[in-house]
């Protein structure tokens, strides 16, 4: 699938490059839409929205339009995550079985000693689930909450993956949906309900699930290439992440996401917000090379974090 969100987010601006020719990019790679924000930690000098909601519609875009932030919602579940471990529902050094003792005995060892930050991290070296050489999932039924729990449980029977020698980490989409198995014991309360909770009624961001309505609303289409030309999804697409949900499954408006990103900025600068300073830096940098829902590179002298 092909979202096309831009979001530039920096410490400082030249005035000069507030006027940047965004549509022109646009055009030349032909996106139907593109939307993009310059964010300070105390401002958003420039921020609009440009094309159409698909190939196939003139439907002009604005900064009103959902977009589907795939992985980037790994970024939020951690978020999330670090709200309750803040307010000492669990901490970053919970143990997965510490919290779900019953299932031990009928996984791999080799998980026993995994944390709740090393899921996060995607150092729990479970298996990546990014959709392609993925195990033979069970057709687990049940409530959605039900399914998710079964995979889970499935997860942790499979083998190590194993990392490559360029990287620390195994990218794993599962790890989040383990890491939200955690945080649904720890609180009682379904990784959906914590959602609406702590991004909506909280933070009064507007966070939905999967993808933003485009049959029955005006609003933005994922779009794949067959041919070399885009074809646009209808967002009624049985589009396969049913156990995955956590790691990429949140759509919200535009200008609602350039405030979550404007949140850890503020953090980064040392200011507490809706989360503490430090938990901040923890979430972006905390680990080298992919902390809590954050790459991170140190590049020319310059630290640059990004989802």
């Amino acid at each position: 699938m092909v979202v096309t969100l831009v979001c530039v987010s920096v410490s400082t601006m030249a005035l000069s490059q507030r006027n940047i020719n965004a549509d022109s990019i646009r055009v030349a790679f032909a996106i139907p839409e593109l939307s993009y924000a310059v964010v300070q930690a105390d401002s958003i000098p420039v921020m609009h929205a440009f094309g159409y909601h698909s190939v196939m519609s003139k439907d002009t875009a604005s900064l009103n339009d959902r977009f589907h932030i795939g992985s980037n919602t790994k970024a939020m579940t951690a978020y999330l995550i670090a709200k309750y471990v803040e307010k000492g529902n669990l901490t970053w050094q919970t143990h997965f079985f510490d919290l779900y003792p019953e299932w031990k005995l009928s996984s791999n060892p080799a998980f026993y000693n995994i944390t709740l930050l090393d899921l996060l991290s995607h150092r729990s070296f479970v298996q990546p689930f990014q959709g392609f050489e993925d195990p033979e999932i069970p057709a687990f039924t049940g409530s959605k909450q039900l399914r998710r729990s079964l995979f889970g449980k499935f997860v942790l029977t499979l083998p190590v993956a194993k990392k490559d020698s360029l990287s620390d980490f195994v990218y794993s989409n599962a790890g989040y949906t383990l890491a939200a198995l955690m945080l649904e014991k720890a609180t009682g309360k379904s990784w959906e309900e914590l959602v609406i909770r702590v991004f909506n009624d909280e933070m009064h961001l507007n966070v939905q699930f999967s993808w933003p309505d485009n049959q029955t609303k005006k609003d933005t289409w994922g779009h794949y290439f067959d041919n070399g030309q885009l074809i646009p999804v209808p967002s009624n697409t049985d589009f396969l992440i049913d156990y995955t949900e956590p790691a990429g499954d949140i759509n919200l408006p535009f200008k609602d996401y350039v405030k979550f990103i404007q949140l850890h900025l503020q953090g980064l600068n040392g200011m507490k917000n809706y989360l503490d300073a430090s938990t901040y830096q923890l979430l972006l940098q905390g680990i080298s090379g992919y902390s809590l829902g954050w790459f991170n590179i140190d590049e020319n002298g310059r630290s640059l974090v990004y989802t």
